[in-house]
């Protein structure tokens, strides 16, 4: 989200707090929204909006001023029927850019067809993330399409000494080398066909994410 963009945050648990302190803190506007006056009390002295409002309701909507906001994430906790119906409320506003937070698959298809732009699952996400990453092999998994992967690992010991350009790498694995991070480095540089990896350093590869994950079992 650009920092030039207002965001209105509804539903102030941990993960929408979180998301609202984090905007406000790079520079975005936020005006955050929760039906719970302890946590609107609690979140005033951070944050420079924090309204009460049910948001079910698109009146209550209009009154606090949602409809001049172009970008609305809806991340109501655990409360289903309420993250979907102020989901398709504000989806009536025709807010341009609608995020929803989702609790599982079946969740996530509602808020889809009722109006969400796009659709997240922290815990499911995370999980997935970490079991990547308890696998030993990966030093850091992120999935940016579910047909599409960023990971970090380290080289297989095939490709060490070799340029990229020269090693087959991407025709054999399908995935391409993106950037590393030598052993003794704190940065991370970009690779190209003249790039020759080493046996400490850190690559980012990217590709889908069976192509990766036969790629990691190499390492």
């Amino acid at each position: 989200m650009a920092k030039q963009d207002p965001v209105v945050v509804i539903g102030l648990g941990r993960f929408g707090s979180a998301l609202a302190l984090e905007l406000a803190r790079t520079g975005t506007e936020v005006l955050a929204v929760d039906n719970d006056a302890t946590i609107v009390q609690r979140l005033s002295h951070q944050l420079g909006q924090v309204v009460i409002a049910d948001t079910t309701d698109i009146e209550a909507l209009k009154e606090i001023g949602v409809p001049t906001f172009d970008r609305v994430v809806v991340a109501i906790g655990n409360h289903k029927e309420a993250s979907i119906l102020t989901t398709a409320a504000v989806a009536e506003l025709d807010i341009r850019d609608i995020w929803a937070k989702a609790l599982d698959h079946q969740h996530a298809a509602i808020l889809r067809k009722v109006g969400a732009h796009h659709v997240v699952q922290p815990e499911t996400d995370m999980g997935e993330r970490v079991a990547h990453l308890v696998s030993g092999r990966l030093l850091d998994y992120l999935e940016v399409d579910p047909g599409w992967v960023f990971a970090t690992t380290r080289p297989p010991k095939d490709y060490v000494g070799v340029p990229l350009g020269q090693s087959g790498l991407r025709a054999k694995h399908r995935v391409t080398v993106v950037s590393l991070k030598p052993e003794h480095s704190s940065d991370y540089t970009h690779a190209g066909t003249e790039t020759v990896l080493a046996y400490g350093d850190a690559i980012v590869v990217a590709g889908r994410p069976e192509d990766v994950d036969r790629f990691v079992e190499t390492v």
